[in-house]
């Protein structure tokens, strides 16, 4: 058992229908202007204009920077700190995505600390100075970067997803409401649902989970597998929506304190390379990567499936038949979502083969292999990427 003497997690934490009109209560004594980071489809959905009008009703004025794309990058960084600067604002408010959360941790915590945002990434350089306090308001259930310590930002000098993580990083108020992704479409909504257990898988096979962690990756786990699919159909479903709401923060906080392995650790640079979304990535190499990891993680995964399915106990399933069945869902789960594989996403096989080196010794670097109960070297890892390519989710 690995030893821990803390868990990280935001210092309030309101979740449920209607968590959002919390949001001028919550912001009370955080200062007397806010800086609102965001990204052009939430303007346009009018979430921007009402955190603006909820703080307003609790007497704190606000500014607001929307440039925020799908993939946060150094330029969006930069761009918030100078409107941050420029507005004089004394806390933050994140609407949105994990692009758009993980846009203004970074912003938050860069206000008082010099450099470049690159300069922390890989534990290269710590924070010295305290963050601006960051209220994350969450409209996707994927990241869970609302509840996390880290943030991932694209250089756009050398495409590289710089992976930081680090305890400043933490916002100060997480405010998770399923209403806000009752429009998901269903895209998104398979695309962050299978992120987010990946998030749970990750965070329970990983060498760094704890006994905390793995209660937090087990209940995850269940909750996710089991409402996926029913948002993916029915996005109205609010009982669903908040089970994937929930899911996703705690699975966050699971891999925030366990942190994340191969699969993450291969997935970031298919983004950097081929700008594929984060979720989409982790789930072209998420049933690869288990197949790949089973003879080390075989009891941790028939745990998983205890968790996951349930229904199956009644057939006293070996060890091997739970790990089994685990990965046979996950593969279910990305035919049922249309999840494509490498090839039918359109990535041109010989710019992928090229690709190769630099993406495994990228992956390498990020440190996330290492947490791998299989921990692979370079040429496995090539190998786990050309398998992957035409991966068959059948």
């Amino acid at each position: 058992m690995n030893l821990f003497n803390r868990l990280l997690l935001p210092e309030t934490i309101v979740c449920g229908a209607h968590a959002f009109e919390r949001l001028g209560a919550c912001a009370a004594g955080m200062g007397s202007k806010a800086l609102i980071i965001s990204d052009p489809v939430m303007e346009k959905l009018g979430l921007v204009r009402r955190c603006a009008q909820l703080l307003e009703a609790a007497s704190i004025a606000s500014a607001s920077y929307t440039g925020v794309d799908t993939e946060p990058t150094d330029r969006h960084v930069a761009e918030g700190l100078e409107r941050c600067r420029e507005q004089a604002c004394r806390f933050i408010v994140a609407v949105g995505g994990g692009s758009c959360l993980d846009t203004a941790k970074a912003v938050a915590v860069m206000v008082n600390n010099d450099g470049y945002i690159g300069d922390y990434a890989g534990g290269k350089r710590r924070f010295e100075q305290p963050p601006l306090p960051l209220i994350a308001i969450p409209t996707t259930a994927g990241t869970g970067s609302e509840v996390t310590k880290v943030t991932v930002i694209t250089s756009t000098a050398t495409d590289e997803k710089m992976m930081i993580a680090q305890p400043e990083l933490l916002p100060h108020t997480a405010l998770v409401d399923p209403l806000l992704t009752v429009s998901c479409p269903p895209a998104t909504t398979a695309a962050t649902g299978i992120d987010a257990l990946c998030h749970a898988v990750e965070a329970y096979l990983s060498r760094k989970a704890n006994p905390l962690t793995d209660a937090l990756a087990l209940a995850a786990a269940r909750d996710l597998s089991a409402n996926m699919l029913r948002a993916y159909e029915h996005g109205g479903d609010l009982a669903a929506r908040e089970k994937m709401m929930t899911g996703a923060m705690i699975a966050g906080a699971a891999f925030s304190n366990a942190s994340v392995a191969l699969v993450h650790g291969m997935s970031r640079p298919i983004g950097a390379q081929f700008h594929v979304p984060h979720g989409i990535s982790n789930a072209m190499l998420f049933a690869a990567v288990l197949e790949f990891s089973l003879r080390d993680a075989l009891p941790r995964l028939a745990e998983l499936g205890r968790a996951m399915l349930p229904e199956l106990t009644a057939e006293r399933p070996t060890e091997a038949q739970w790990a089994a069945a685990v990965i046979a869902e996950i593969k279910r789960l990305c035919k049922a979502m249309q999840i494509p594989n490498l090839r039918q996403w359109g990535i041109e096989r010989e710019a992928f083969l090229r690709a190769l080196p630099r993406m495994a010794d990228d992956a390498i670097k990020s440190g996330s292999p290492a947490n791998n109960p299989t921990i692979p070297d370079r040429t496995e890892i090539i190998e786990l990427y050309k398998r992957c390519y035409d991966y068959d989710f059948n």
